[in-house]
């Protein structure tokens, strides 16, 4: 395995050293946000804890957590947010998060933090195996969320050749990656697999493509078996997974061991694994709630962020050589996106990955509905021209059955009525109980 590093040196370093590295940009992330950072500041002082309490790594415990409550407080009546730790003159990025889990946040980067992130994104995309001499396609209009904005900046780092496909159809983008010869893609889970779609139905060859790896995020999709097996069976392409958010930054990625985990980028943020809504870790291969500290943004920092997603820690050596925390399978979930239906825990991604295993089904809607007393499963699926979608129901209705002990009502809805996302897909409902 030919590995690629960004920084191989760091990338590499062994426990203690790094250890030591994360420890002193923790004093000086709190050195410079302490008096000069409003919000940083009121949860310090809260706390009773002041500059010369945290010397080292060993301190991080006792730091208050930061929720996403909190930073949604802190832009209450203000143009940028009390986490803002810089004069406004100093900001020259402004994004916002999907709202996909709530009100959106604001989110204010200087030119140094935007160089940060151009950093972390290096590592994501040197992570992947992409170099210099890749060109690296970009299918999407840019807005206001931070999506793969930053990608661009780790793109340049790194020297690909960016090719940008905002402003055009799904069959004028597969062609401009023809046409250019593109090699990398960087996108959602849901938006590889539309554009597949989409070359299926207009007749379009993939292969006309040179495409041999993509980096999917925004959705869980990557770290799923079923999902990513779609995505590369049809693209003929590996596909890499990626977690960030806009709040934290881009945190995590899939290396070329490509061993279904994803390496938390620890020269750059602290992660812990603690019980949700407790300050316990959790024990040696159990689940827990991801909480990170970002080392690198002092103009919108987060400390001991609780991010709401659930992890596994992979404790076993990584083969690319890396010595970053591993998490099995990515982000499993969201803490707050598991429900309970008839005593069975569900999370959408479980869902996905086992109706992503029925190569007929294109896309789908789920709906925990509360009629009642007992929550139901309603699924509505989309086949593709051709498909018995009766059948298709009836399979994935068994397949429930045998795997999760539970019987959804599946319905079939016509091809193309389903909704398609270029960014963050929303395909999992929750009704209200009644009242």
């Amino acid at each position: 395995m030919d590995v690629k590093f960004f920084d191989r040196e760091v990338e590499t370093l062994p426990p203690e050293r790094l250890r030591a590295l994360q420890g002193a940009k923790l004093v000086t992330l709190i050195e410079k946000t302490y008096q000069s950072n409003p919000f940083v500041t009121a949860k310090l002082d809260a706390a009773g804890v002041t500059p010369k309490d945290v010397r080292s790594f060993d301190d991080l415990s006792s730091l208050p957590f930061t929720t996403k409550a909190d930073l949604s407080a802190a832009q209450d009546q203000r143009t940028t947010s009390a986490n803002c730790t810089f004069p406004e003159s100093s900001y020259t990025r402004f994004h916002r998060t999907s709202g996909t889990t709530g009100e959106p946040l604001k989110v204010f980067d200087t030119a140094q933090s935007w160089d940060w992130w151009a950093d972390c994104w290096a590592i994501v995309l040197a992570g992947a195996g992409v170099t210099a001499e890749d060109r690296l396609f970009f299918p999407f209009s840019f807005g206001p969320f931070i999506g793969f904005w930053s990608a661009l900046g780790g793109a340049e780092k790194i020297g690909a050749l960016v090719v940008p496909g905002g402003g055009s159809t799904s069959i004028q983008r597969l062609q401009l990656m023809a046409d250019l010869g593109v090699t990398a893609m960087c996108c959602t889970p849901s938006y590889g697999l539309h554009l597949t779609e989409v070359a299926r139905d207009e007749g379009f060859d993939l292969t006309n493509i040179p495409l041999r790896l993509m980096v999917v995020a925004g959705e869980p999709g990557g770290s799923i078996p079923a999902t990513k097996s779609r995505l590369e069976d049809a693209w003929g392409a590996e596909c890499y997974d990626h977690a960030g958010a806009s709040e934290v930054g881009a945190h995590s990625f899939e290396c070329q061991a490509r061993s279904g985990a994803t390496h938390a980028i620890e020269s750059e943020f602290i992660v812990e694994v603690l019980e949700p809504g407790s300050d316990r870790p959790v024990a040696t291969g159990e689940a827990g709630e991801l909480v990170i500290t970002n080392l690198g943004r002092f103009c919108f920092p987060v400390i001991r962020y609780r991010t709401g997603d659930i992890v596994r820690v992979d404790e076993s050596p990584c083969p690319c050589g890396r010595t970053f925390t591993r998490f099995s399978g990515g982000i499993i979930g969201r803490a707050d996106d598991m429900v309970v239906v008839r005593g069975v825990n569900i999370f959408p991604g479980a869902v996905e990955g086992l109706l992503r295993r029925h190569q007929e089904v294109d896309e789908f809607r789920v709906t925990i509905a509360r009629p009642g007393a007992m929550a139901e499963i309603l699924i509505e699926i989309e086949c593709r021209d051709g498909t018995d979608g009766d059948g298709a129901a009836d399979r994935v209705t068994r397949h429930f059955a045998e795997t999760l002990g539970l019987r959804p009502k599946v319905t079939t809805a016509a091809p193309g009525t389903l909704p398609r996302f270029e960014f963050k897909a929303r395909r999992f409902f929750v009704e209200d109980s009644p009242t």
